[in-house]
């Protein structure tokens, strides 16, 4: 009966009621919508690269190693020779490796130097390949295959030409060496989007006439002359590495890091990026928090609007009393107001954050690489729904005891 008063007193005010329900409604949308953000960015960044199980580069941090070698920030404080990126190759148990070379760009975009097996070797989100949009893998030496952000971005097509600059945000262009745009891969949202692959030999090619980061005098070495010249590299900045056998993963990883011959490090992607996450730990924590106290304001909202409203309800509140209500009845007559708002707030944010990620899941994939899988509410999640419903019974107690007091204090008590 009184959930039912309650109701139709809810009803009888329903513009007030509508917008603070709407409110608190958004509130709970952004808290769950965030940590829903959050775990599909999460998911999304471990799924950059996926069926890799070593990753080789010069020892130094791991995170540092996961980041320039798949993610492209930062650079390389060491290679790694040639010489030894054969060694580990021909080791007991690696089944393929791909050499990754870094450290020109194009136009702020990072060119990477690799082989053609990298177009098979490299996966992302759990074991998708790489895919060609137009076009083919790279077959001529001065052939380059772009990613879907670096093609349009520059409005490039197959059959255009690009000239590589020397360095990172550099001013020095390989303008001798140009080369034509053989293929351009389909949209991954992994750093791919916004990288030039060419070949290892290609990278050997452009710097046949460079010494100690300037261009030689005299006159450049012509494509041709550089398409008959062995161009195998002396160095390399990373590797990617795939074992027959995840029982002998620790143990090559093991052996790669005492190898003596170079200091060299071996990083499992998966757990590189566990440490990276826990690094950043503290934004992620942040960043819930102030969702959650978003949340926490439009609850006080409602029982602000509960508040404001007891003196224009005093006729109502007397009328239940003469008919037989007590001053506690009163006070959980509002305090079951303040639960109904809220469970119909929860239930609409819950709407509008599957209305949204319906929308919204397409244009965050295809424009920003962020991937936000569309699945029922989990166990935390229907726990925050929870705890969002009984915060509002708990600041609800704010004017139901103040609703209390009034009804004393206004002398309604009935004498049975």
């Amino acid at each position: 009966m009184l959930i039912r008063l309650a109701f139709l007193s809810l009803k009888s005010r329903a513009l007030t009621v509508g917008l603070t329900v709407f409110a608190i409604a958004l509130s709970v949308a952004l808290l769950l919508g965030v940590e829903k953000v959050r775990t599909g960015a999460k998911a999304s960044f471990s799924d950059t690269i996926s069926d890799t199980d070593l990753i080789v580069g010069a020892r130094s941090g791991s995170v540092q190693l996961l980041l320039y070698s798949v993610f492209r920030i930062g650079s390389a404080t060491n290679s790694v020779s040639w010489e030894s990126f054969g060694e580990i190759a021909n080791s007991p148990g690696v089944t393929w490796a791909v050499p990754l070379s870094l450290g020109d760009s194009h136009r702020q975009f990072r060119v990477l130097g690799t082989t053609s097996e990298y177009f098979d070797r490299y996966k992302y989100r759990s074991g998708r390949s790489l895919e060609f949009a137009d076009g083919r893998s790279f077959d001529d030496l001065f052939d380059a295959v772009v990613g879907s952000d670096v093609a349009a971005e520059l409005g490039y097509s197959v059959g255009d030409p690009i000239v590589v600059a020397h360095g990172i945000a550099s001013f020095t262009e390989h303008e001798d060496t140009p080369f034509r745009i053989s293929g351009i891969l389909a949209k991954t949202g992994t750093p791919v989007d916004r990288t030039v692959i060419v070949s290892l030999e290609a990278i050997e090619a452009i710097h046949v006439d460079w010494q100690s980061g300037a261009q030689r005098p005299g006159t450049p070495t012509s494509p041709d002359q550089l398409r008959a010249m062995d161009l195998e590299p002396t160095a390399i900045t990373a590797a990617m590495l795939g074992v027959d056998s995840r029982l002998q993963l620790f143990t090559l990883q093991r052996a790669i890091n005492d190898y003596d011959k170079e200091p060299l490090l071996a990083i499992v992607p998966g757990l590189a990026l566990q440490e990276l996450w826990d690094t950043v730990g503290i934004a992620e924590t942040a960043l819930v928090g102030v969702s959650a106290m978003v949340v926490v304001t439009a609850l006080l909202g409602m029982a602000a609007m509960l508040l404001s409203g007891l003196s224009a309800r005093r006729r109502e509140m007397a009328i239940l009393r003469a008919v037989g209500a007590r001053p506690t009845t009163i006070m959980g007559f509002l305090i079951i107001e303040a639960l109904l708002m809220a469970s119909a707030a929860a239930a609409l944010g819950v709407g509008l954050l599957y209305l949204l990620l319906v929308v919204l899941q397409p244009i965050l994939d295809a424009n920003y690489g962020l991937f936000v899988p569309i699945t029922g509410l989990d166990r935390g999640e229907i726990l925050t729904l929870i705890a969002v419903v009984l915060a509002a019974g708990g600041v609800s107690l704010i004017p139901a005891v103040r609703a209390y007091r009034m009804s004393l204090s206004d002398g309604m008590i009935v004498k049975l």
